[in-house]
């Protein structure tokens, strides 16, 4: 079947492909695009909406790994019902836990301006050597130490110097500020916690701990904020829906 009204804005920072996927969805939540409804094939869609074959497919993998579309074969892409539960979203560990009705403490353990390494210039765009701010935090849930997380802001983004930390998340701060993020690039992990982090983890080296690392943009594109965190396996887990395809 066709697709429901679908407009790529081309001068838009958002990529085209997440523009169309957001699209279908919002029609799947909508119940324009209701279960069993099949989809057109990755070649009539790219050329119904102008777009490339490669960016159209990317599009349609991104709702297949929510668990909103199921590619079949034989019979190809259908509409499934959507899921009830979506923990894999871009919000942060604060967010997470304030919602659930957890008692949450975070201790403050670094905050300083300094200039971008390699990898924190890469992930937020900006030339090695740039100003950004560092936040080291450890965030601790029902008593037990969950999560040791290290953020870089670029300092023209926002000033860090009085948020209250205890008091307060990253991404909270961010919409007091009116910064709205609306794409993230996220891998997930896992290695060998090292003494120091093993320490404040309430464990011991060589521990496995999980790995995060996240990239997120704002409306206009901007890279706001790149996070490399580790947590307990033990207290925290990634949720996600799966399908076969």
């Amino acid at each position: 079947m066709p697709l429901p009204d679908v407009v790529v804005n081309r001068s838009s920072p958002v990529p085209l492909y997440f523009q169309v996927a957001e699209q279908l969805e919002r029609a799947i939540v909508e119940g324009a695009l209701v279960p069993g409804d099949r989809i057109a094939n990755e070649v009539a869609l790219a050329a119904q909406l102008g777009l490339s074959r490669p960016t159209m497919r990317q599009a349609i993998q991104l709702l297949v790994d929510k668990g909103m579309l199921v590619r079949k074969r034989g019979v190809g892409t259908q509409v499934v019902q959507p899921p009830i539960k979506r923990t894999v979203e871009l919000t942060s560990l604060y967010d997470d836990l304030q919602r659930t009705g957890h008692r949450l403490e975070t201790r403050l353990l670094g905050r300083e301006l300094v200039g971008a390494d390699q990898v924190a210039a890469t992930r937020l765009r900006v030339t090695e050597g740039d100003p950004v701010w560092r936040i080291d935090r450890l965030r601790s849930v029902d008593g037990q130490p969950l999560a040791l997380m290290c953020n870089f802001v670029p300092e023209t983004i926002t000033d860090l110097t009085d948020v209250d930390f205890a008091r307060t998340g990253l991404y909270e701060h961010f919409r007091a500020e009116g910064i709205h993020l609306r794409v993230a690039h996220q891998t997930i992990s896992a290695r060998r916690a090292e003494s120091p982090e093993a320490r404040l983890l309430g464990g011991r080296k060589g521990d496995p701990v999980l790995t995060m690392e996240r990239t997120s943009f704002d409306d206009s594109g901007r890279a706001v904020e790149y996070g490399s965190h580790l947590y307990r396996p033990d207290l925290y887990a990634y949720e996600t829906t799966l399908v076969d395809r």
